[in-house]
C-alpha cells in the first residue's frame, strides 16, 4: 500500500501557533463531539463538561458536529486557534478515518494529544430473528448464505466498520457493509431486520442486550469484560488473535502551549479518574485508561503504525 498523500495536511488547516492568551481560559470552552446525541462520545462529552466548566471557571459548551464518522468534528477542531478554546472527544476514527478516507489532515502532525480517555470493546450481536446463537453459528450461516449478511457501522473507520472487515476477512464470509452517520440509527435497524448483525461499540449496545433485543455472541477485546463476564471474546470463540477496541480521547488544534495542555489534562483525568465516574464508565463499557499527554501522544504513534498494518492485512480499500 504506498504512502497515502490524504494524509498531508493541507496549509488552510494548520492551526497557528498559540501566542500569549493571558490569564486562560478567558471565554467559554467549545467541546465537540464529532458524533450524533445520545451516543457514547455525546454521553461521555455531556458527563466531562459540567465539572471541567467548575474547574476551569469558564463554560463549556458541547457541540454536535456529526458527519464522516467524525471527520467533520475533528476538522472543525483543527481549524480552530490553538489557543485552548476549542476540544475535541474524538475516538479511534481519528487515525482509521485518515487511512481509508480522503481527509484534510494528518492525525499526528495536525494534532495536539491531551488525554487518552477510555477504551471501549465491541460486541458482535445479531437480529434475535435468525438462528445464530454463536460465533461458529454465525460463520456457517455466513458461508452457506454468501452475500445475504449486512452489518451497519457509525461510518467509514470507525472500529465497528474494521472489526467487520477483520471478521470478514478471517472467515472468508461475504458481507455487506452498511455504514451509518452514527451507532444509534445503525442499531435501530439491526432490532428492526433491516441489518443482521453489528460489531456494536459496547455503550451503545449494552442496553439492547440488556432488553434482549439483540442476541450477543462474543467481545471483541483480549478478554472477557466485567460487565457480560458470561459472553467469550471473539478469539475464544474460534477466531484467535481477533482483538480491536474502541478508543476515547480529548485533542486539540496542533500548537496549543503545553502549559494549557497540561492542564486540560489534569482537570479532564481528576473528572473521569474518580471511583464514582469509574464505576459509572464501567457500566457504560468503558475502561478509564489516563496517562499523560505524552503517553497518549506515543499510543498515536503506535496506533497509527498498527492500523496501516491492519488496513494492508485485511486488503481494505480506500473510500
Amino acid at each position: 500500500m504506498q504512502r497515502r498523500t490524504a494524509l498531508l495536511a493541507t496549509p488552510a488547516l494548520l492551526a497557528p501557533t498559540a501566542r500569549a492568551q493571558g490569564t486562560w481560559p478567558s471565554r467559554p470552552i467549545r467541546l465537540i463531539s464529532p458524533f450524533p446525541p445520545g451516543g457514547t462520545t455525546d454521553i461521555l462529552a455531556r458527563q466531562i463538561a459540567p465539572p471541567l466548566a467548575t474547574a476551569l471557571g469558564q463554560a463549556v459548551v458541547v457541540e454536535n458536529r456529526s458527519g464522516g464518522a467524525g471527520a467533520v468534528g475533528v476538522v472543525e477542531t483543527l481549524r480552530a486557534p490553538a489557543d485552548g478554546h476549542t476540544i475535541c472527544l474524538t475516538i479511534s476514527t481519528l487515525v482509521t478515518g485518515a487511512l481509508l478516507t480522503r481527509q484534510p489532515y494528518h492525525p499526528l502532525n495536525d494534532v495536539a494529544p491531551i488525554l487518552h480517555l477510555a477504551n471501549v470493546a465491541n460486541i458482535l450481536v445479531v437480529n434475535k430473528a435468525l438462528p445464530i446463537h454463536s460465533v461458529q453459528d454465525l460463520i456457517a450461516y455466513g458461508r452457506a448464505n454468501p452475500g445475504r449478511l449486512s452489518y451497519g457501522s457509525p461510518g467509514i473507520g470507525s472500529s465497528v466498520h474494521i472489526a467487520g472487515e477483520m471478521f470478514k476477512a478471517a472467515t472468508g464470509i461475504d458481507m455487506v457493509h452498511i455504514p451509518y452517520r452514527g451507532g444509534g440509527p445503525a442499531l435501530a435497524d439491526l432490532v428492526g431486520g433491516q441489518l443482521q448483525l453489528m460489531f456494536g461499540n459496547a455503550s451503545s449496545t449494552l442496553p439492547f442486550v440488556r432488553a434482549d433485543s439483540l442476541r450477543a455472541l462474543a467481545v471483541t477485546a483480549a478478554t472477557r469484560q466485567a460487565y457480560l463476564p458470561e459472553l467469550p471474546t471473539v478469539a475464544e470463540a474460534g477466531l484467535p488473535g481477533f482483538e480491536i477496541v474502541e478508543w476515547y480521547a480529548m485533542i486539540g488544534p496542533a500548537g496549543i502551549s503545553p502549559a494549557i495542555i497540561a492542564r486540560l489534562n489534569l482537570a479532564i483525568m481528576a473528572i473521569v479518574g474518580s471511583p464514582e465516574s469509574r464505576a459509572r464508565l464501567l457500566d457504560l463499557g468503558a475502561e478509564v485508561i489516563g496517562g499523560t499527554p505524552a503517553q497518549f501522544g506515543d499510543y498515536l504513534k503506535t496506533e497509527m503504525e498498527r492500523m496501516t498494518t491492519l488496513v494492508r492485512t485485511a486488503n481494505l480499500r480506500m473510500e
